[in-house]
């Protein structure tokens, strides 16, 4: 998992370990990296709309910063 991710998780005391041997831990990064796909899924359609460059960029900066491909 992103280790920006575990961060985000930490903070908001969210228990990842549901089991005591972390089994679990991948539904929550698997949502997580939903959420991030789907933000940058918007980004690239505002470009799309808008014929930018600026929504493509910023979508590739959102996936990198969460190490999350789409």
């Amino acid at each position: 998992m992103n280790e920006r991710i575990k961060e985000l998780i930490k903070q908001h005391g969210v228990d990842i370990i549901i089991d005591g041997m972390g089994y679990g831990e991948g539904h929550i990064e698997g949502l997580v990296e939903l959420i991030v796909q789907e933000c940058a899924r918007i980004a690239y359609d505002n470009d799309i709309a808008k014929f930018t460059r600026d929504g493509y960029r910023i979508g590739l900066d959102i996936q990198k910063h969460f190490g999350v491909e789409i």
